[in-house]
Formats: structure tokens, C-alpha cells, sequence
């Protein structure tokens, strides 16, 4: 991993993007695409290009530099979802934002979040002003990932990659930070590439005895009501009490916000990342559960591997297939007890 300087400085493990993001500022169009995975720090590479738009300039200590870097240069406007997606209300928003004339610098950039989760009408209703936008206005959208309503605003875009973090690169960031190398290393891998996740479990004490108490589940069944309730109750303390660690950075984010607004003499925005923050919660939360359904999966897949004539091997696949059905419905707010007890309830015991 090259060692990035300037504004890319908090951009990790994005070599090639950011090259290419260097090669563009040449000769800048109107609407740029960022596709990469949550946690990928294309987010911060977005404020770093568009401080390179606004400032012509990656040195930090350019004030225009520093002020988009910081979320307050007041042409740069950031547009977070404040509910499943960007409402119609902030696409308006951003039609008519686009619209007005810069305040400080010789021109404005639009940083849309998400914009994987628009709805399509939503789409349909920013496609004109992304396809042409005034003089000076440049818009930076990023999306998790290319979902097929995104293709017609792709094509009025500039794309630029990102990808997923390598374990390594996740594992040298919180070695630097001073994480220990037994906690670095299982933070990294467990972490699916997502560099904030990393940083949630480096800091969480327990993430090792969750993991490990998800794995004992298929051990421990023995077809009756009283087992999976009781295991319920336990694996769903586990995911409340690593919400911990979160809800501690949280409080320091409000804390820098507050911090933030008065060195650089803003208001507002609380509501905002109060809202993110409720959002990553629910993330966190689903991503924990995602995370121990998979290491249950994990033990029906090494029995398997250990054992290849078992005549429990039909059962076990069963079990996996359900445990997967189960994963991909965590997301759709299933009420995640029940959906555990369901799901026990038709799990084998995996003999020790």
C-alpha cells in the first residue's frame, strides 16, 4: 500500500483510485461515480477530490483545503439519506442547490451518499440537472454498489472503482493506531473489508467469545423450545452489548461536532449524524448477527469436511441453506428473536 499524502492522506488501500481521481482533476466534467463497498473510505476520497475542485490544491493546510476536508466549506454540500434512502424533498433540495451561484470559491460540489438505495423516480427526477448542471457546479455521487437503477445516471458519469480493503491494509491501520496484533488481526478479518467495522472490533473486548459463542450454538441444540430460548436470549444480549463500543464513539462524534462547529463558527447538523448514527447502530447490529449466523454455518461446513460419508451430511446442507435464507432477510427489520427461534428450531446438533 503506497503511503497517499496530501488530502488523500485517510484514504487507505484506494492506490489506483486515487491515481486515477489525480489524472482527472486535469480536465474535470460535471458529474463523477464512486462505486465501492461501505467502508472502502470512498467517502473520504470524495471530500479530498472535491478539495482538489474547490482549491485546485491536496495541500491540508490550504484553507479551502482544510474547511472541505472538515464538512464546513460552504460550496461544498453533502447530502446524507435521513431515512431509507434520498427523499424527494433532498432531491429537490439538490436541484435547486445546484442551481445557485457559489459563495466563496469559483465553484460548488454536490457529495450525494448512497445513492445506491435511491428509489427510481428519485433517480428520474436528479438525472437532467447531474446530466447537465450549471456552470461551475460538479457532482460526486457515491453508491456501495452498481444496482440497475443507477445505470442511466451512470452513464452520464465519470467512474472511478473502489474496492474492498484488503485484510492487510485493514491490519496496518490499527497496528499504526496501537491495537495489538492478536486484536488487529481478528478485527481485520472479521470485519468484511469495512474499515470503520474494523475499528468498531479492535475496541470491542468481546468479539472473540461472541464469535465463539455462535459457533457452540450447533453443539448445544437438542430440538427443544427451552434450549433455543435460552440460547436466544443469550446470543442477543451478546449483539446488545457490542453496541457498546459504538455508542461510546457516537458520543465523542457529537462531542467533535460541537467542537468542530465552534472553531469554524457553523451551526447546525446534529440531527443529521444523530440520525446516521441511529442508522449505523441498525447496521452494526445486523452485521453482528449476520456475522454469527455465518460462523454457525462455518461448523455444519467443517462437520461435513471432517466426516464426507456422514449420513448427517444431508441435514447439515439443509441447515446451511437455511442459515443463508435467514442472512439474506436480516436486512428487511425481521424481528431477529424470532427469527433466531425459527431458525434453531429446524437446525441438527453437531456432535462434538
Amino acid at each position: 500500500m503506497i503511503d497517499t499524502h496530501g488530502s488523500f492522506s485517510g484514504v487507505i488501500g484506494q492506490d489506483h483510485a486515487i491515481e486515477r481521481l489525480r489524472q482527472l482533476i486535469v480536465d474535470p466534467v460535471h458529474a463523477y461515480l464512486f462505486v465501492g463497498p461501505a467502508g472502502c473510505t470512498k467517502e473520504i476520497a470524495a471530500r479530498a477530490f472535491a478539495a482538489m475542485l474547490i482549491a485546485g490544491s491536496e495541500d491540508p493546510a490550504n484553507n479551502d483545503v482544510r474547511l472541505v476536508l472538515a464538512g464546513y466549506h460552504p460550496d461544498v454540500i453533502e447530502v446524507k439519506r435521513e431515512g431509507a434512502s434520498i427523499s424527494r424533498e433532498q432531491a429537490d433540495d439538490i436541484i435547486r442547490n445546484a442551481s445557485l451561484s457559489p459563495i466563496q470559491a469559483s465553484c460548488k460540489v454536490i457529495i450525494v451518499e448512497d445513492l445506491h438505495l435511491a428509489r427510481p423516480d428519485t433517480v428520474a427526477r436528479l438525472l437532467k440537472t447531474i446530466e447537465e448542471p450549471p456552470s461551475g457546479t460538479f457532482f460526486i455521487l457515491l453508491a456501495d454498489l452498481m444496482d440497475p437503477v443507477l445505470v442511466t445516471i451512470a452513464s452520464r458519469c465519470v467512474r472511478v472503482e473502489f474496492s474492498a480493503l484488503e485484510t492487510s491494509d485493514l491490519e496496518s491501520v490499527l497496528l499504526r493506531s496501537g491495537v495489538s496484533p492478536e486484536t488487529a488481526a481478528f478485527a481485520a478479518v472479521s470485519s468484511a473489508g469495512d474499515l470503520r467495522r474494523a475499528r468498531l472490533l479492535a475496541a470491542d473486548p468481546g468479539l472473540r467469545h461472541r464469535r465463539e459463542t455462535f459457533a457452540r450454538t450447533p453443539l448445544e441444540l437438542d430440538g427443544t423450545g427451552a434450549t433455543v430460548a435460552r440460547l436466544v436470549s443469550h446470543l442477543m444480549s451478546l449483539i446488545n452489548e457490542a453496541a457498546t463500543p459504538m455508542e461510546q464513539r457516537h458520543a465523542e462524534e457529537l462531542a467533535e461536532l460541537e467542537r468542530q462547529q465552534t472553531e469554524f463558527g457553523v451551526r447546525g447538523g446534529k440531527k443529521v449524524l444523530q440520525d446516521e448514527q441511529k442508522r449505523e447502530l441498525r447496521r452494526h447490529r445486523a452485521d453482528e448477527l449476520k456475522a454469527g449466523l455465518t460462523a454457525i454455518a462455518s461448523v455444519y461446513r467443517d462437520a461435513i469436511v471432517a466426516s464426507p460419508q456422514s449420513t448427517a451430511n444431508n441435514d447439515y446442507i439443509a441447515a446451511i441453506h437455511r442459515i443463508h435464507k435467514s442472512i439474506s432477510v436480516i436486512d428487511l427489520n425481521v424481528n431477529e428473536p424470532l427469527m433466531l427461534q425459527a431458525l434453531f428450531l429446524k437446525l441438527p446438533r453437531v456432535n462434538a
